[in-house]
């Protein structure tokens, strides 16, 4: 396509004007309600955080199982019906990427990368753990094996959330719009590292780099916790200030 016909397809685009942000405030709404449940599931109910040990034999893994199997049910059955609240929050983050100067590749990429990354960060520990508990009868080496994949993808699904933060933080600092602070991408920067640091779970059943280490689970957490922390602040200072009538091109 030429030239002269790239700036066809971009004038012909669709185009709308802001004329209230409603939307937008239920979607960040959405975002410090889905985290609070999703500490209650994971930190109360099912006690996947923080991780028990990877060190555990297989009588002690099948004993965690079934102290602990009713509140794994009953957490991971609402973790399926708030899960799509996380979309939400996604979503949020796309408009206010859509402002942005960098185009819309970088949307479709951050979007994409959190689509893949939700099966091994978040269903397949949630399954594992279910299959792990619905017999109870089961074969105690497959319950253990059902242990291990269950928190080996939780804390250890690197590529697809390490693309996400790379996505996100290069378009901040390509935005010449600038709708997050340069600061907002080096510490997403941080984020990246916290998932390279816990590629050794994967060898690792003891010390700061095990699953439940305070390097691959701990460090790693409490930086999530600031990221996300400043992500809603600023989202909530992105919408605050984005102006009725803008005009806005859908892609």
């Amino acid at each position: 396509m030429t030239t002269a016909g790239v700036a066809e397809a971009v004038d012909a685009a669709p185009v709308r004007v802001l004329t209230g942000k409603t939307d937008q405030w239920i979607c960040w709404w959405s975002i410090p309600i889905f985290y609070n449940l999703f500490g209650l599931i994971f930190v109360l109910l099912t006690r996947v955080m923080p991780p028990p040990r990877p060190s555990l034999d297989t009588p002690q893994i099948v004993r965690f199982f079934s102290a602990h199997s009713l509140t794994i049910k009953i957490g991971f059955a609402l973790l399926m019906i708030v899960i799509g609240f996380a979309s939400w929050a996604n979503g949020l983050v796309a408009v206010q990427m859509k402002r942005m100067s960098v185009g819309s590749a970088w949307i479709y990429a951050y979007l994409g990368a959190l689509a893949v990354g939700a099966v091994p960060g978040c269903l397949v520990a949630a399954f594992s753990f279910l299959a792990a508990t619905f017999r109870p009868d089961r074969d105690p080496h497959l319950v253990a094996m059902l242990y291990d994949t269950g928190l080996l993808t939780f804390v250890g699904s690197l590529g697809c959330f390490a693309t996400m933060y790379l996505v996100f933080a290069l378009a901040i600092l390509f935005d010449k719009n600038k709708i997050f602070p340069k600061w907002m991408a080096y510490v997403t920067i941080w984020q990246i590292v916290t998932e390279v640091l816990a590629a050794p779970v994967f060898v690792f059943k003891h010390g700061p780099f095990g699953w439940n280490g305070a390097i691959s689970f701990y460090e790693g957490t409490v930086i999530f916790v600031v990221w996300e922390a400043c992500l809603i602040y600023l989202l909530r200072k992105a919408i605050r200030e984005q102006p009725l009538g803008e005009v806005i091109t859908d892609f």
